[in-house]
């Protein structure tokens, strides 16, 4: 349906003019992006996971989730919910590469601009095309389009339709005008990634007094480390010696800050035997203790965490989609897969709207996909929210709350499933029927 549409992509990225060559013996990168089970399927039919497949990656069907006190414990296995997998961890470059690759190689329209955005009008009534000194560019005719926007060598081109898809410091929200609403949580990320003596396959996940801890497989022995702590931590931490942070790693994954969880809180399956429900595959699965970090085995780099939302996401021939329109904490991983599900929906929206003869830049089509995406997004922004507030109090009763909460989650079978699923892209809220 939406064949016929020219595409124009805008992104200063030098990977667009150069493409994207990845060797099997290139370093690790150290941003890389949990994808859901749902996202995969996004992806597979775009055509581009397969390119994804082709480069290191790593499919989890485990993940253990505990905390310092040593009472809150869980572990989730695919085969409770009958899949194959969890998710999956790819680098960010890997992703970037399946999709250059799945756009180069369709009959898509696209013509790539690797520039930068400086100024739109969204009430152009121009009818030139693109200027013609832009060298190697095919002009986008101006015809019918109602936006005008000036990149960074001077040209112009039109559009019926700009998607702000440009990240959490859009250049697109803030031309259009969108405002947002968020918070800033005086917390940093550090992320990096390390090495094993052998493969990692599960995903694992420590709630520590400064913030939450994640060590996530990314295959060929290499494991991601994504670490929340508080800004000054953070610069300590990556001033320090290799074989001090590693030191830090192993511990904040094993014993620093408190014990193991014990045989008597892993019992705690009985305070649920009421239910009378059967237990799923992984209830009865012990704790076990992640695998050391041997070697840092790329640079560490430092991201502020805050949550922002923008209160609207479209308007009359502008669209945001992804971290433009919202962004959250990283402790779930989520983010990207917020963001594939509005292109997903974005791009299903688009389809009826040519099929209807529609203008895809009109507004009411529009507002259909922001109706859809904001309830999804506002509530795991809440989620996620409301995990980080949790943990964010140090305090003895509210300790024991989080741990029942946490065992609840392990041993009550149907929750168990509907947060396993929920994590997982379907749209079902893990509440207990």
């Amino acid at each position: 349906m939406t064949k016929q549409l020219s595409v124009a992509i805008i992104d200063s990225n030098p990977a667009l003019g150069s493409g994207l060559c990845i060797k099997k013996e290139d370093p690790p990168d150290p941003r890389v992006s949990t994808v859901t089970p749902a996202s995969i399927s996004y992806l597979q039919d775009a055509g581009a996971w397969k390119y994804v497949e082709q480069n290191r990656h790593a499919y989890f069907k485990k993940m253990q989730v505990w905390d310092y006190t040593g009472f809150g414990y869980a572990r989730y296995d695919s085969r409770d919910v009958n899949k194959d997998f969890l998710g999956c961890v790819a680098e960010n470059k890997v992703l970037h590469s399946a999709l250059l690759s799945c756009i180069k190689d369709s009959d898509f329209k696209t013509t790539f601009y690797p520039l930068k955005l400086t100024s739109m009008n969204l009430n152009s009534n121009s009818m030139s095309k693109v200027e013609e000194n832009s060298p190697s560019k095919e002009p986008l005719s101006a015809q019918g389009h109602s936006s005008k926007l000036q990149l960074s060598d001077g040209s112009n081109i039109y559009a019926k339709l700009v998607v702000g898809a440009d990240g959490g410091k859009s250049r697109v929200r803030e031309l259009a005008g969108f405002k947002t609403t968020g918070w800033n949580y005086s917390q940093n990320a550090i992320i990096c990634t390390v090495e094993h003596t052998s493969d990692n396959h599960c995903a694992w996940q420590r709630f520590l007094p400064t913030g939450p801890i994640a060590l996530l497989p990314m295959g060929d022995k290499f494991s991601n480390i994504v670490w929340t702590m508080s800004p000054t931590d953070s610069k300590n931490r990556t001033s320090i010696t290799e074989e001090m942070f590693l030191k830090d790693v192993n511990s904040a994954l094993d014993y620093g800050y408190g014990p193991h969880p014990t045989s008597s809180s892993l019992g705690t399956r009985d305070m649920f035997s009421w239910l009378k429900m059967d237990a799923s595959l992984s209830a009865n699965e012990f704790f076990e203790i992640p695998p050391k970090a041997i070697r840092l085995a790329s640079e560490r780099m430092v991201f502020p965490l805050s949550l922002r939302h923008a209160n609207s996401y479209a308007s009359k021939h502008v669209v945001l989609i992804g971290d433009a329109a919202h962004t959250i904490h990283p402790l779930a991983g989520q983010g990207v897969n917020l963001g594939f599900g509005d292109a997903f929906t974005l791009s299903r929206i688009i389809a009826e709207g040519v099929a209807l003869g529609s203008d895809i830049g009109e507004v009411n089509l529009l507002k259909k996909y922001e109706a859809e995406r904001k309830p999804a997004n506002v509530t795991m922004m809440a989620i996620l929210d409301g995990f980080q507030k949790a943990y964010s109090i140090d305090f003895g009763p509210l300790n024991f709350l989080r741990a029942a909460a946490f065992n609840g989650a392990n041993h009550i079978s149907p929750l168990k499933r509907s947060i396993i699923s929920y994590a997982s892209g379907e749209n079902k809220l893990p509440i207990f029927f």
